[in-house]
């Protein structure tokens, strides 16, 4: 077996590696680098094979599924794999993402033309093959009655992280390796928690985002949400609430909460939702599978039910903020040009408002540069935004899609892997489990591949 790390350095960006197994070459995750632009946001595709045999899709975020068109038009006869709710986010997703590169180009933001166009986008669906979980697979894409020694196989399992998202289990020779993508071993307010392969692994490849932080060990998610409901109440009074969210995931698991919170009267009943086109498509495409069971812990017809106003670019200028409305608006990191970014710019110096944060935000993004900030500091919004004074309230809740580090870490010492390979990290994450993990487990070989480096195993 081998293993060859595709991005261009080891960081929270595009993700991608290349698995050779069983000798077949497959791909794993195809991500897009969200603050790069041009071919540096893409995976090194220098280092492909000639031949690829497949490529393997664990969830539909810009971070692991943003550079499909450019695998097809690459490879255009390699077949991609992937939960059927993740081929659906993923179509939508893409032409998103076309849609913002053009505009990022034409306001001069971007240099680089986009990386992709529409036409593309709709080219990378034609090798798409939409796979249940917890079934075997071979790596031509037939469904297999169980895992063989003859050639390599894999199955899916629920990880956890948003809807859709899968690990990888492959099994070739008896020999087992698992690719976790993003996991997340706790329930969410709507997404069920990971259920992994449980036993002994030969090779785990696993996400190590959050090594760098030490939740609290009294940490209890009902309270979280409790604290977050009562910083609600009080910001509704003073004024507007912002929460910077991404468009798949994090929107539906906040509006789970919200929906409870305005029933229950924990926040004034007719409270106003509001949240943006492309949030409220992935919410129809989540209240779509809500009847399967595979993904969700609980589902609540979200659109329906909440019935939230609905902003669109264009109107994001003129719209007036008012006291008392919530805007749960993308993107996460507050990018320049978004939703969350226009609203931010309105709300930052005025006291009677508040950003609430309930995710990841890189530092180097807006989004980061105000969660770090102080009252009275001088806030850098982006290069096109002027600086601006935070005078509003802002507060951090941990509604993380991720797994805590410790749950991670337990993870690994149960499954004991002969090989770990830490990825999909910041230097102080991946060296966290690094030396953790050696203390845990001292006969693990455990591997922080550099990019483009290739691993024999």
């Amino acid at each position: 077996m081998r293993f060859t790390n595709l991005t261009r350095a080891n960081e929270i960006g595009a993700n991608s590696y290349l698995l050779e197994i069983g000798g077949r070459n497959v791909l794993l995750d195809c991500g897009m680098h969200p603050r790069l632009e041009g071919d540096a946001a893409t995976p090194d595709f220098s280092l492909l094979p000639e031949r690829l045999d497949a490529a393997i899709l664990t969830h539909s975020h810009l971070d692991h599924a943003g550079a499909l068109p450019v695998l097809r038009r690459k490879r255009p006869q390699t077949r991609v794999f992937m939960t059927s709710p993740t081929a659906k986010l993923n179509d939508v997703l893409l032409h998103n993402s076309v849609n913002v590169m053009q505009r990022r180009h034409e306001a001069g933001v971007d240099v680089a033309q986009p990386v992709f166009t529409h036409r593309e986008a709709d080219q990378a669906s034609k090798v798409w093959q939409e796979i249940p979980i917890n079934r075997p697979w071979s790596i031509d894409g037939e469904r297999l009655p169980e895992h063989g020694d003859e050639a390599a196989s894999f199955e899916f399992s629920h990880a956890g992280h948003i809807l859709g998202s899968v690990g990888t289990l492959f099994w070739e020779g008896g020999r087992r390796v698992l690719y976790t993508g993003d996991i997340n071993f706790e329930d969410q307010t709507v997404t069920r928690a990971a259920r992994l392969p449980e036993g002994p692994l030969d090779a785990l490849i696993i996400e190590t985002t959050r090594g760098d932080y030490a939740r609290p060990p009294e940490f209890r998610r009902a309270d979280e949400e409790a604290r977050f409901g009562e910083a609600l109440r009080e910001g509704l009074a003073r004024g507007a609430v912002l929460i910077p969210v991404f468009a798949l995931g994090k929107t539906q698991e906040v509006l789970a909460m919200l929906l409870r919170f305005r029933e229950s009267g924990e926040v004034p009943r007719g409270t106003p939702i509001f949240i943006g086109g492309l949030s409220t498509r992935m919410t129809e495409i989540h209240d779509g599978f809500a009847g399967t069971g595979e993904f969700h812990r609980r589902h609540s017809d979200l659109l329906r039910r909440i019935q939230p106003g609905k902003i669109l670019g264009p109107e994001a200028q003129s719209h007036v903020v008012k006291k008392g409305c919530i805007y749960a608006l993308s993107s996460g990191m507050m990018t320049e040009h978004t939703l969350s970014h226009t609203f931010a710019r309105k709300m930052l110096g005025q006291p009677q408002h508040s950003i609430f944060f309930v995710g990841y935000a890189d530092p180097l993004s807006p989004a980061g540069h105000v969660r770090a900030a102080k009252e009275g500091d001088l806030v850098e919004l982006g290069d096109e935004t002027p600086a601006q004074v935070l005078r509003c309230t802002v507060d951090r809740f941990d509604f993380s899609a991720h797994a805590h580090r410790e749950g991670i870490r337990k993870y690994i010492v149960e499954t004991a892997p002969k090989k770990l390979f830490l990825v999909h990290g910041d230097a102080p994450a991946l060296e966290w489990f690094r030396s953790h993990v050696a203390v845990d487990l001292p006969g693990t070989e455990i591997i922080i591949p550099a990019p483009g480096q290739v691993v024999e195993f």
